[in-house]
């Protein structure tokens, strides 16, 4: 199972909104990262990939398997934690977890009993198995996520928004455990935090308004920007003009004085201080010059 092969893939829904605008993309074993904003179409993407949606055109390929067609067969190789995970909170992690194995037809009970036990193992859950899952922390809640998407031992995982509300130990536990799953396994982790691409992503596509920005490798996509990044801090009522001036590309607030960030080919003078580029910038830059656009 070698790659993901996205080809210009759309999607329009009823109220006019144009989710995805002739998305394509190669996706090879390993972690890649989507990012974008909130509306950008990366769940519109991800429901379509985890054959859930219906695309008005495009096709979408996995290896020998068309995605888009050979549905029932994708998903026996698809794992799939959404951004809302529904859970029952009255059952316990091993028990939901066993259940939910026999449903994707681990049928054969001393099996279904190993898997179990190595998933909630590799999740760090197993100590707390017998714990409603009621009582879960957001970060538990994730790991079992992981657990029930790994049950069929996926050749595409899709994960989406995985770590928006979680403290920074439980990203952190998270992090670790989506970087073991990108050896075998094409791995697509849906997010609009930047953090979460840079530490854990080999590739990673920026997309907005349905469209791809950038694709690329993280740390290559950060030197194209190296000696290009200068900030500054401002009085507020001169933002305005500096916006009109230069490649304002995000502004941040420090104890109340607004410090921008621009790209510039070259030194801009006037009290700029060049800084270190990173996938922040990379990200901002994008989103920025696609909205200037539109």
């Amino acid at each position: 199972m070698d790659k993901l092969s996205i080809t210009n893939l759309s999607k329009t829904y009823d109220n006019g909104v144009k989710a995805l605008d002739a998305i394509s993309l190669e996706i090879s074993k390993g972690m890649f990262g989507l990012l974008g904003p909130n509306g950008a179409g990366k769940s519109t993407l991800m429901r379509t990939l985890a054959t859930l949606q219906e695309p008005d055109e495009g096709t979408v390929t996995l290896g020998s398997y068309n995605v888009l067609r050979q549905k029932d067969d994708v998903r026996t190789i698809l794992g799939y934690l959404p951004q809302q995970f529904g859970l029952y909170p009255r059952v316990s992690a091993e028990t939901l977890l066993n259940h939910l194995a026999v449903l994707k037809g681990i049928t054969h009970k001393k099996e279904r009993k190993e898997i179990v036990k190595a998933l909630l193992q590799k999740t760090n859950l197993y100590d707390v198995r017998r714990q409603n899952l009621g009582g879960f922390s957001g970060g538990m809640k994730q790991r079992f996520g992981i657990a029930q998407a790994l049950l069929n031992n996926p050749k595409l995982l899709i994960v989406d928004e995985p770590t928006a509300g979680l403290d920074p130990a439980e990203r952190n536990r998270f992090y670790n455990l989506l970087s073991e799953l990108g050896e075998n396994t094409v791995v697509i982790l849906s997010t609009h935090i930047v953090d979460d691409v840079k530490e854990l992503c080999t590739d990673m596509a920026i997309i907005n308004k349905g469209k791809v920005l950038k694709k690329g490798n993280p740390l290559k996509l950060i030197a194209q920007l190296e000696g290009k990044v200068y900030q500054k801090t401002i009085q507020k009522n001169e933002l305005a003009t500096y916006k009109r001036l230069y490649n304002v590309i995000s502004v941040k607030f420090f104890q109340g004085e607004p410090i921008i960030h621009i790209i510039c080919d070259e030194h801009p003078n006037n009290d700029f201080i060049s800084i270190k580029a990173d996938l922040e910038h990379v990200y901002f830059s994008q989103i920025h010059y696609n909205s200037q656009l539109t």
